[in-house]
């Protein structure tokens, strides 16, 4: 769950299905009761009907932990982006940078320096659709130490110029769950 609508869709299907939960947060679900197999397997085949799934090994959860962590921070942290990705995730996370970088790598295919990067060019997609925020604002929103850096990283990830982008009929945005 990457989103409050998100969230909302789940509790729509918790409620459906009479499970009483004590919280609902970006990739955690706390339900009162202790759910049977039985129960279990429905509520993941009712989650995978609406495009969720339940994560029951730890490394599964430990990696949404960190994609959740990225996309607060990239999406709706306003500008508190400018902060040290290690120390920021172990804060959040509780767990050592070193073993969450390793997993993530080993089991995502990526590191997770490219998926902030990848969130953070998703962000700017956005904010250059909404056409409200210079690109120099939209750099330094994102924590881009110049419009140059964030101009190259914009281009080598989606292969145009953010102003080309711009200009395009057809904007070329990913859902966050596609990265």
């Amino acid at each position: 769950m990457v989103c409050s609508r998100c969230k909302m869709v789940v509790k729509t299907q918790l409620e459906n299905k009479g499970l009483r939960y004590l919280s609902v947060n970006l990739g955690e679900v706390e339900i009162e009761e202790e759910l049977s197999k039985e129960e279990l397997a429905s509520l993941d085949a009712t989650l995978k009907s609406v495009g969720f799934e339940l994560l029951d090994n730890k490394k599964s959860q430990t990696i949404e932990k960190i994609k959740n962590v990225i996309v607060t921070l990239v999406h709706h942290s306003g500008n508190d982006i400018h902060t040290n990705l290690s120390v920021f995730i172990t804060s959040k996370i509780h767990q050592d940078y070193n073993y969450l970088s390793n997993l993530f790598s080993e089991v995502e295919g990526t590191t997770i320096e490219k998926y902030l990067i990848a969130q953070r060019i998703e962000r700017a997609k956005e904010l250059i659709v909404y056409d409200e925020l210079t690109l120099s604002e939209i750099a330094d929103q994102l924590g881009y130490s110049s419009v140059a850096y964030l101009s190259n990283q914009f281009k080598k990830i989606t292969g145009f110029t953010p102003s080309y982008f711009k200009s395009l009929k057809q904007y070329k945005r990913k859902n966050i769950e596609e990265l």
